[in-house]
């Protein structure tokens, strides 16, 4: 039960100038999205069907002339038309010269048309047939539109056309797959409805609390609980766990929109053995004073004291957890989902900061929930004095060293890692069991610890070089890992495209410091379901770990934030669209992803 009165030695007053704050700088976001010339919340883009309209006639009785009328401020790519004809045959299209344009979407050299466009296409038929005609456009102010199928119904005869007008959602019709995550997280976005969108993006940043991305959060929250003290009430940890929320919150809507600007995601930036290992050292810091080394805080008598003559010491500490939360979302958050990277391409492509800015912090917000959770819960399931909350404040120093561990790990090599765990688990355990005066669940947790410690231990010794599966090695019938040819530039895309032709290709975007990427390859790509699919399509990978120059320009070229990502080619070397998988999947929904995929 709350008790208001809680609340008054922290004063509310100053929690609720702390939101004013907050509130204060996201309206400043949001204003400079309002002010930006290039994209108003209210901005309305014409439908592709009206943008690129679409006419065909019969030159001759030899000769289609497809016309597309281009509005002002659109223009068409020369590479994205693509022609094909049911019940005749076509001849090479005729297409005129377009101006040249360096796109920074393809990181290259393209050939566009504006104001119109008409291209001459032989045929050979002697019955009514069908022209679908394949085209890609985008506008000046950023959105580039889906490719889209136009159709139009010919008879010889008399020369005589009907044409059958595109539709804005052709793109998913034409490919036949049902919409993706993706595309429904897009759709949403540029309806521009605020109703519609916080609620979705608050349900998606929920579904994404139980991942690695934020669960690490949950015992650095619950150590800065702890660390207050034996007589920590509910509305206390409820604030503080609030004021961490905001911190994490705040950085991750201004990280993401400030990626979604620049056109490229900032989280590989911060992958980087000198931040990573900072952070981990901040971690081991803080989990030394679990330890009791030495106190976070001042003796409670005298911090009573002060906190009933001054504000400036509560004031202090709650901003100190608003840094830590922020701390958090630079460090631990920055995971490429759908829903993120659907809001990231929007801001991409629209400059729309308002619409995009209020979903990822919507989407923050649902990712806060376990933590809201943890604080609202600390005054009734933390233990109070004496030798249980000891044994719980080391227990939360370990995690928080495991989780510096785990921060640190992507830039450390294997035995580093292994050996790490090794000395965490059996030096913990070894203290529960000789060292710690606790009865049969801490000796129980203690040998459980030790044990893994060793597994640890033996399979480094033994050449195991993965933490997660230590005795991997050692069995009979291990499985190889998925053999994908390496590609770095997009020279080296387009030349192995050309040499898969008549086969399907998956290009996977992986990066070390990529915790789904991992995921994919030890939990999903390992399925035998999945294996059987792979052996009938030609596997290329971009691994971005460097973020150099390079790995910028391959995630530039399809528009992407960050790994994971999977792009698929049908067997003429086109992207598959609505196909792309964005975040993690298990095996048993990659294995449909993949069947569907096989049909183009």
């Amino acid at each position: 039960m709350f008790k208001n009165q809680v609340l008054m030695p922290f004063g509310i007053h100053r929690v609720a100038a702390l939101l004013n704050k907050f509130m204060f700088v996201l309206g400043c976001v949001f204003m400079l999205g309002l002010m930006t010339p290039l994209a108003h919340a209210d901005e309305e883009f014409l439908a592709p069907e009206v943008a690129f309209q679409f006419s065909a006639r019969m030159d001759d009785a030899q000769t289609i002339a497809v016309t597309y009328a281009i509005a002002d401020g659109y223009y068409m790519y020369r590479e994205r038309f693509a022609f094909r004809a049911t019940g005749a045959t076509l001849g090479e299209p005729q297409i005129p010269d377009g101006k040249i344009k360096f796109d920074e979407t393809f990181q290259k050299d393209v050939e566009t048309y504006r104001k119109s466009v008409t291209i001459r296409i032989p045929v050979q038929a002697s019955a009514p047939f069908t022209l679908i005609a394949t085209s890609q456009g985008c506008s000046d102010k950023g959105l580039c539109y889906s490719p889209m199928d136009s159709e139009a119904r010919f008879s010889v005869a008399d020369g005589k056309v009907d044409v059958l007008a595109s539709s804005a959602s052709v793109a998913q019709a034409a490919t036949g797959l049902p919409e993706s995550e993706m595309g429904q997280i897009e759709r949403s976005l540029k309806s521009g409805k605020l109703l519609a969108i916080l609620p979705l993006f608050f349900l998606l940043g929920l579904g994404l609390a139980f991942t690695p991305c934020v669960l690490p959060m949950v015992p650095i929250l619950s150590s800065i609980i702890v660390g207050e003290g034996t007589q920590i009430k509910r509305s206390r940890g409820f604030v503080l766990a609030l004021v961490y929320s905001l911190g994490m919150a705040i950085v991750y809507t201004l990280l993401g929109t400030a990626a979604g600007l620049i056109g490229e995601g900032l989280a590989a930036a911060l992958q980087n053995p000198w931040v990573l290992g900072t952070f981990a050292v901040l971690m081991a810091v803080l989990a030394l004073a679990m330890f009791d080394v030495y106190q976070l805080q001042m003796p409670a008598a005298i911090q009573t004291r002060l906190t009933q003559a001054s504000e400036k010491q509560s004031a202090g500490k709650l901003i100190g957890v608003f840094i830590m939360g922020a701390i958090s979302a630079l460090i631990v958050g920055p995971c490429v989902a759908a829903p993120l990277a659907g809001a990231l391409v929007y801001i991409s492509q629209t400059r729309d900061v308002m619409i995009g800015g209020s979903a990822l912090f919507a989407m923050a917000i649902g990712m806060s929930v376990p933590l809201l959770l943890v604080g609202l819960s600390a005054g009734a399931l933390l233990p109070r004095a004496g030798m249980w909350m000891d044994a719980v404040k080391r227990f939360f120093g370990v995690l928080m060293l495991a989780v510096a561990l785990w921060m640190v790990s992507p830039v450390l090599p294997a035995v580093a890692q292994m050996l790490g765990w090794t000395a965490l688990l059996v030096g913990y355990g070894a203290y529960l069991l000789w060292g710690a005066k606790g009865g049969w669940f801490s000796k129980a947790v203690g040998l459980i610890c030790v044990v893994l410690g060793m597994l640890q231990l033996v399979g480094v010794t033994t050449g195991g070089r993965d933490a997660l599966a230590p005795l991997e090695h050692l069995q009979g019938e291990r499985q190889e890992k998925v053999a994908f040819k390496r590609v770095k530039t997009v020279a080296d895309l387009d030349a192995a495209l050309a040499q898969a032709k008549g086969k399907h290709v998956m290009l996977d975007f992986y990066a070390d410091w990529c915790v789904s990427c991992i995921e994919m390859e030890k939990l999903t790509f390992t399925d035998q379901r999945v294996r059987t699919h792979f052996a009938e399509m030609v596997l290329l990978q971009v691994d971005v770990t460097a973020n150099d120059a390079e790995d910028k320009a391959m995630l530039r070229r399809f528009n992407l934030f960050g790994p994971p990502g999977i792009i698929f080619f049908d067997k003429a070397g086109q992207e598959i669209q609505g196909g792309r998988v964005i975040g993690f999947q298990n095996a048993d929904k990659f294995t449909q992803s993949l069947a569907l995929i096989k049909q183009f």
